[in-house]
């Protein structure tokens, strides 16, 4: 039961949290042009994120090992709430890019609320856990632009104090509702020797499992947002369809993927393995991108994208299992922080990728995700070997 209720807790965390980073996706741009924000260093704000979270997630994953999970999840939560004021504040562009970097670096949320996850399940139910979680975050994606945009016509600073608030919400429900799911003291701190260092965001790599499942995890979270970049440039250019339709689209892909982290006790059930699950929804993933690059219609093009969306939900439920399945509980932390740190480079690199790819034609941008892909199916094997 205690179990049960620290998942619920960090289910709600995780949806106001993801809620607060949704809010601001729609407006960013636009406030930031007050400063002189253009859209080559609106690629550069987003970079300095990603950059600041690479090195501090697995920093602050690895202090939760040896300080417990809780007073790291409320340093993060907090640090977030404070970029936002910033962002409300702001009155020069240098603000925005600190408050940015600032929220990186204490971008230990979600990487800490899965090694809470992975201290309190076992190698059963691990999987359904990490698919409970991961619909939270998805859920505050798909509802924070909506709400963002609500905001907004209230005053262009508004999105960013109501995302302040509910990220407070968040750092105190961690702070007062949550149990700690990794206890320390005096003298398991003074024992614990696994101090972190920069060298294990490559050595981890070489882990034959962990680094495995690490690398297929980047590789996918890059042919993910280098298909954003070719739906955007490919619905406003070849299908001409408007914002608001956009949006739709983006909100069915979300739930898709809501709707399949929701059923991973089903493929639990019916397949023998979790690497066999990713190697089929891999598989079906990289089916429906590659022929998104053929397409030029709407009905086929929104077929392939909800297949999409469908089976790359699998995606974090089972690499995430599959992680804390082969690691210590002394370094889940750790690992878990370093797994992030490559999904956030990932989620820069696809892009600029993407931008590359785009310069051939938009068809192009589908055809180098679904490559991506398809040399991530091809290391599910490996793990599928593995198991």
């Amino acid at each position: 039961m205690k179990t049960d209720k620290t998942l619920w807790v960090l289910v709600f965390v995780c949806i106001i949290n993801s809620l607060g980073f949704g809010i601001i996706v729609p407006v960013l741009y636009t406030y930031g042009k007050t400063f002189g924000l253009t859209g080559i260093t609106l690629g550069v704000l987003t970079a300095s994120f990603s950059i600041a979270q690479f090195f501090a997630t697995p920093v602050l994953g690895s202090l939760s090992d040896k300080w417990g999970r809780k007073p790291l999840l409320v340093i993060s939560l907090a640090g977030t709430c404070i970029s936002f004021l910033m962002f409300a504040e702001a009155r020069s562009l240098i603000i925005l890019f600190a408050a940015r970097i600032l929220d990186g670096l204490t971008g230990g949320n979600v990487s800490v609320a899965q090694a809470m996850v992975a201290d309190t399940s076992t190698s059963e139910n691990r999987a359904k856990r990490f698919g409970i979680l991961g619909s939270s975050l998805a859920f505050g994606f798909v509802i924070g632009p909506f709400i963002g945009g609500v905001f907004n016509k209230i005053s262009p600073q508004a999105p960013f104090f109501f995302a302040a608030g509910i990220s407070l919400i968040g750092t105190l429900c961690a702070a007062f509702l949550l149990k700690e799911t990794n206890p320390t003291n005096k003298e398991t701190r003074v024992n614990f020797k696994d101090k972190f260092k920069f060298k294990s965001l490559l050595t981890t790599l070489k882990r034959p499992t962990i680094g495995t499942a690490i690398f297929t995890g980047f590789l996918l979270t890059m042919a993910q947002f280098t298909m954003i970049i070719g739906f955007q440039t490919f619905s406003v250019d070849i299908l001409k369809i408007t914002p608001l339709t956009m949006g739709f689209f983006l909100a069915g892909f979300g739930i898709c993927g809501i709707i399949m982290q929701l059923s991973v006790p089903f493929f639990i059930k019916t397949f023998s393995s979790k690497p066999a699950i990713l190697l089929f929804s891999t598989l079906l993933c990289f089916a429906a991108m590659f022929v998104s690059g053929f397409i030029s219609l709407l009905i086929p093009f929104a077929v392939c994208l909800c297949i999409y969306g469908l089976f790359n939900g699998l995606r974090n439920p089972m690499l995430n299992a599959i992680i804390a399945d082969n690691i210590d509980k002394t370094e889940q932390g750790k690992i878990l922080g370093i797994n992030q740190s490559y999904a956030s480079i990932g989620q820069t690199v696809g892009p600029l990728t993407a931008g590359v790819a785009a310069a051939v034609s938009v068809h192009s941008i589908f055809f180098l995700s679904s490559f991506y892909i398809l040399v991530a199916f091809l290391l599910c094997f490996r793990l599928k070997s593995k198991a």
